[in-house]
């Protein structure tokens, strides 16, 4: 059974930084993707970025391209989500997830979902 916990979330004053972790158990990590989603509230849940299985690759979201990072330690079974210069605008619940395939922006090419974090940014 594999299981997805994120920790980190919190609140944040804008301009600040922040990071988020993704702890995996079960299956092969370094074997799938690992992508990050957030969704604001009242909006639809939205694709921030992704890394490759061995973290050679990543892709971002154009909202969030530059000012976040995303990493993956596989001898942890950990990623991670270091987001800099912050926004009011990031205030989301951030997911991270399994991914079927590298690349993808599509929430139905992930498989497994931690439960979320909520990471709130004051202006």
């Amino acid at each position: 059974q594999v299981q997805l916990v994120e920790s980190g979330g919190g609140l944040v004053q804008a301009g600040g930084s922040h990071r988020l972790s993704c702890v995996a158990s079960g299956g092969t990590f370094s074997s799938f993707a690992m992508g990050w989603f957030r969704r604001a509230p009242g909006k639809e849940r939205e694709f921030v970025g992704c890394i490759s299985g061995n973290g050679v690759f990543t892709t971002y979201a154009r909202s969030v391209k530059g000012r976040f990072t995303i990493s993956r330690d596989n001898a942890k079974n950990t990623g991670y989500l270091q987001m800099n210069s912050l926004k009011p605008e990031d205030t989301a619940v951030y997911y991270c997830a399994r991914g079927i395939y590298y690349g993808a922006d599509d929430s139905q090419q992930y498989d497994y979902w931690g439960q979320g974090t909520q990471v709130t940014v004051s202006s």
